[in-house]
């Protein structure tokens, strides 16, 4: 007994949707978002010096094509990461421990939602 397959048509709408995609630009959007999550940060961030809120900043990456949005803090004294510190908590010379402040999840939390709308929104346009 033999399979019998038939099918009509061509790959014109898929070929024209690839096409299409090939030519979005989502580096904009990430670099859009990647500032707004610097600003987020920055509010959130807890003020004593200022200096772990003046210094966070974001890049955006393409790799394999992925693109990834990163944040980061450059405020490490002796390779300490302070935001880290304050997010999780830490010990003290004392013995003591202060205990961590969820701040960085609730500031970019709202970024993510909106950057995924418009993403989403980006690719549904085609």
């Amino acid at each position: 007994m033999a399979a019998i397959i038939r099918h009509r048509g061509n790959f014109k709408n898929i070929k024209r949707f690839l096409t299409e995609a090939k030519k979005l630009r989502f580096n904009n959007i990430l670099e859009r978002f990647g500032a707004e999550g610097v600003n987020a940060l920055a509010m959130a961030t807890r003020v004593d010096s200022g200096v772990t809120a003046d210094s966070w900043g974001y890049y955006v990456e393409y790799h394999k094509g992925a693109f990834s949005l990163v944040w980061t803090n450059s405020n490490a004294p002796g390779g300490i990461p302070v935001a880290i510190l304050i997010q999780y908590g830490h010990g003290t010379r004392n013995g003591g421990y202060v205990k961590g402040v969820d701040y960085i999840n609730p500031a970019i939390a709202p970024i993510f939602d909106r950057l995924s709308n418009e993403l989403w929104l980006e690719v549904t346009k085609l």
